[in-house]
């Protein structure tokens, strides 16, 4: 059951994306729009990984403060690495 509900997210991440793709290819899009555009991955994320601002566990608040320090210098997908890494690691360290 769980590996059908990821399969079925999973699905619908990626048809999402492609109707995005689709209807959007061909038309030109306002500087607003492109910065909207542009703006939504980091608004994603942050929409994940802001109930762990209140958490009490040392190492999600760690992994927090590490991946906010990386945000400020690296682009969206090092920084998704390196928070989830230490994230990763931090839980394995700090269980």
């Amino acid at each position: 059951m769980t590996l059908l509900a990821i399969l079925l997210m999973a699905a619908v991440t990626y048809t999402t994306r492609i109707i995005g793709y689709a209807g959007l290819r061909n038309r030109d899009l306002s500087p607003r729009a492109l910065a909207v555009m542009e703006a939504a991955p980091g608004c994603v994320l942050i929409s994940v990984i802001a109930p762990r601002f209140v958490s009490n566990d040392p190492a999600d608040l760690i992994a927090l403060a590490v991946t906010v320090s990386a945000a400020i210098r690296l682009p969206m997908l090092p920084t998704v690495l390196i928070g989830a890494g230490t994230a990763a690691l931090g839980r394995h360290l700090l269980g």
